[in-house]
């Protein structure tokens, strides 16, 4: 099934938390997936990692492999994607999310060629405001943990008509703050994909923590609920 670029982008939203797979070997990738679908999780990415020689044709391996196998339970994107050929080679594959740690405005609009949804990573207001008029649908600010809650909500206020996403800092005790602070979506990494819990095939571990961050995504959202 393919979904629609509409589909898309409100399921993510909807969903609020995107897992960030990095660094992960292959033969590790299905118990990592099906934990996080166990756990609640259904935004999957992906990511470039440039250090490797042949970092395009892995990642992509890892993509098609889980828009296969699980692509009816998951929307599957990549990362760390920091040239517009990335974005063709994460499409081919199957990926429908494109997120970067810059604003590339090629790789934006490639994104958008395709149909598929961007997250581009920005800094400063003038990098937000960049990234949206290149037509990102929801602007990631990195590093949120660094910047601190202070920072995301100063931002807030004047771009408050730019849908954001935090990325770094995000813990299962600080989700409310950070959703409090006004960002749409949660990226989520090392604090999610367990380093000891992959090297040790702990993958119980990964499913327990996946479940602690959508717990706390659902009751911040019922404490909301009137809001809505």
């Amino acid at each position: 099934m393919i979904r629609e670029y509409d589909e898309i982008l409100n399921a993510i939203i909807r969903a609020r938390l995107v897992a960030i797979i990095r660094g992960v070997p292959r033969n590790k990738i299905e118990g990592i997936v099906e934990a996080l679908i166990s756990g609640g999780v259904r935004i999957l990415e992906f990511t470039f990692e440039h250090n490797k020689e042949d970092y395009l044709e892995e990642n992509a391996d890892k993509i098609r492999r889980t828009v296969e196998q699980y692509g009816e339970q998951v929307i599957v994107g990549c990362g760390t994607a920091l040239y517009s050929h990335e974005v063709e080679t994460a499409y081919s594959a199957g990926a429908r999310l494109v997120i970067s740690p810059n604003v590339n405005v090629d790789v934006i609009r490639r994104t958008k060629e395709f149909g598929m949804v961007s997250m581009p990573g920005a800094f400063s207001a003038t990098e937000i405001v960049s990234a949206w008029d290149a037509g990102a649908d929801i602007v990631k600010l990195f590093p949120a943990g660094e910047l601190g809650l202070g920072y995301v909500k100063a931002i807030r206020g004047p771009l408050c008509h730019i849908p954001m996403s935090a990325v770094g800092g995000v813990m299962p005790e600080t989700v409310a703050d950070f959703l409090d602070a006004g960002v749409e979506v949660l990226g989520v990494g090392g604090q999610l994909i367990l380093r000891n819990a992959v090297k040790t095939n702990d993958f119980s571990a990964i499913e327990r923590r996946a479940l602690a961050f959508t717990d706390a995504i659902a009751g911040w959202e019922d404490a909301h609920w009137n809001e809505r």
